[in-house]
């Protein structure tokens, strides 16, 4: 936290989140929000520590230039929400809406998804960095110049999705549920495609027999 370029502006928050509501060079630590409503809340230049989002609604919140350490998601709605120049590190986000949620130039270290909802969501300028993403839904999302690199993918949805320059090499596992054909936007392996053969001939009828 103190190498962030507003390090020394932040300023402890010990209120209560509410619509609407502006957080400028705010810093949450050791907090836990349980319900909260921050629907349309902007937060700017702000970090969060060890905090915990348990249910609650921050529908089309915007995050710009803030950092995450330690921060659990659980059963939150994030849908429609907009992030921009943001980190997220070692934190777990679990039962997560973020569908129509917008993301550019956001990188994630070391977090797990489970059942998370990013469909239709707009992804520009995102890294998983060493991330488990397990149940992720991608389902008509747009990801632009998206990166993998020492993650693990399960059971991650593509169906309609739009892919551009996204990169899966060096992704340590890739487990694609649906939605072979938006692949073609993206950069796999050999390896990754030997392991993806069976399941794209299944995906296009394809019966594979010996000869």
């Amino acid at each position: 936290m103190d190498e962030l370029p507003y390090a020394e502006h932040l300023r402890p928050f010990d209120g209560e989140l509410r619509r609407e509501g502006d957080y400028d060079c705010s810093l949450f630590e050791d907090r836990e929000f349980e319900e909260a409503e921050g629907g349309g809340a902007r937060f700017l230049e702000t970090a969060f520590a060890r905090v915990s989002f348990t249910g609650g609604s921050y529908r089309r919140a915007r995050f710009n230039d803030t950092w995450f350490h330690g921060v659990r998601w659980l059963g939150t709605d994030l849908a429609e929400s907009d992030w921009l120049d943001s980190e997220v590190v070692e934190s777990a986000l679990a039962g997560l809406e973020a569908f129509s949620a917008g993301l550019s130039r956001v990188a994630f270290h070391h977090c797990k998804f489970e059942s998370v909802n990013f469909r239709a969501a707009t992804l520009r300028d995102v890294s998983f960095v060493d991330c488990t993403l397990r149940d992720v839904d991608f389902g008509g999302a747009t990801l632009t110049k998206v990166g993998f690199p020492g993650s693990g993918l399960r059971s991650v949805r593509l169906q309609r999705a739009q892919l551009r320059d996204v990169d899966f090499r060096g992704a340590v596992e890739l487990g694609i549920e649906d939605g072979f054909d938006a692949l073609r936007g993206a950069t796999i392996s050999h390896g990754q495609l030997l392991d993806l053969a069976p399941l794209f001939a299944q995906a296009l009828g394809v019966t594979v027999a010996e000869g």
